[in-house]
């Protein structure tokens, strides 16, 4: 793709998603989209042959700016705790980011339609992330600095514990959703309780 064409398919994305922020997935048009661009939905289509993979490329282009927790470095060499802590702090930085959240908000309000719109958004983020993380914790567990289980159901418990204070009011777009200064506190809080659980004290010190 050369710079023009690459230029005309990035102006396309943000159109696509400023319209599905505002009027939602189902009340948005290939033609809107277009139309917001300046050109037809003929040329729209040679780069998106459906509504459903321009979804996809404005999930893409979101997470590609703001998925940092997706690539951050997970060292197998250095304590559980100052890696969680680390990989909390970069996940709920980039949660709680305008983008991701209004992002979350239109698949959860459009799930029940348009369940596919699911599927895309967790493929492409929340499943790469975690299955990273997982492997991760199975290493350490295969190293006997976390108790054996389930590698996966031990991240999922370490992410919904990072989520479960400001990130919710930040979600309903309530006021205490705009406090991120304790995000912080509420990561370390969620590196004790995670390493309570699973961590094996005598190879992880508190």
């Amino acid at each position: 793709m050369d710079d023009a064409a690459a230029l005309r398919r990035k102006a396309f994305v943000d159109a696509a998603r400023e319209l599905f922020f505002v009027n939602g997935y189902a009340g948005t048009t290939m033609s809107s989209i277009a139309s917001k661009v300046g050109g037809s939905k003929t040329t729209l289509w040679t780069y998106f042959p459906s509504k459903e993979d321009l979804f996809a490329a404005v999930v893409d282009d979101i997470v590609a700016q703001y998925g940092d927790a997706l690539a951050i470095d997970l060292p197998l060499d250095e304590p559980v705790r100052d890696v969680l802590r680390v990989f909390g702090n970069v996940l709920m930085t980039k949660l709680t980011a305008t983008p991701l959240l209004s992002l979350y908000r239109l698949v959860i309000g459009e799930a029940e339609r348009f369940p596919h719109l699911s599927e895309t958004f967790y493929a492409r983020g929340p499943r790469r992330g975690k299955a990273r993380a997982a492997a991760w914790v199975a290493e350490k567990m295969a190293r006997g600095e976390i108790r054996m289980g389930d590698p996966m159901r031990a991240i999922q418990q370490f992410t919904g514990l990072c989520q479960s204070g400001v990130y919710q009011f930040a979600v309903l777009g309530l006021s205490e959703g705009r406090d991120l200064g304790r995000l912080q506190d509420e990561v370390d809080a969620a590196v004790d309780t995670f390493c309570r659980a699973w961590c094996v004290e005598t190879a992880e010190p508190a």
